[in-house]
């Protein structure tokens, strides 16, 4: 396929609306924007929350919480997310984004204990849970942070 057989799905698109072609067309003279008034005008409108003077919603409603801009964000997975990876094998953030078991490593990765593991696994990641730790050695395996 080549870039000019490119074409929107059947349907998904229609013709543009040509306003202000004459009378003829139904949306000739002030092209279907009434007389005069703000909305009329060329560059005319409200921003958008405008509420016409009255306070806006957003600014009616109380401030709450705090978002810590440096908070750790991780990338969560549990201990049955690590059966797919083969007995020995050395789990860290790129083999889990290459296998897809996730779609972006944020800061870091945080196993979590959900499910069980049989297989022994060097699972290298900045954080784990008491669980996920214990589950990991007991198969075998190393729980390493990194």
């Amino acid at each position: 396929m080549k870039l000019h057989e490119l074409s929107p799905a059947a349907g998904s698109t229609r013709p543009v609306k040509r306003v202000g072609r004459g009378a003829g067309s139904g949306n000739g003279k002030t092209a279907g924007k009434g007389h005069k008034g703000q909305n009329a005008r060329s560059g005319g409108g409200v921003r958008p929350g405008f509420e016409g003077g009255q306070m806006p919603l957003q600014r009616r409603l109380p401030k709450r919480g705090f978002h810590n801009i440096f908070a750790a964000r991780y990338a969560a997975i549990n201990v049955s997310d690590l059966a797919r990876f083969e007995d020995g094998a050395v789990v860290d953030a790129k083999a889990l984004l290459d296998a897809g078991v996730i779609k972006k490593a944020y800061d870091g990765v945080k196993v979590l204990g959900k499910g069980e593991i049989t297989k022994k696994l060097t699972v290298n990641a900045k954080a784990f849970s008491a669980s996920a730790k214990e589950k990991i050695e007991a198969a075998g395996g190393k729980a390493e942070v990194v």
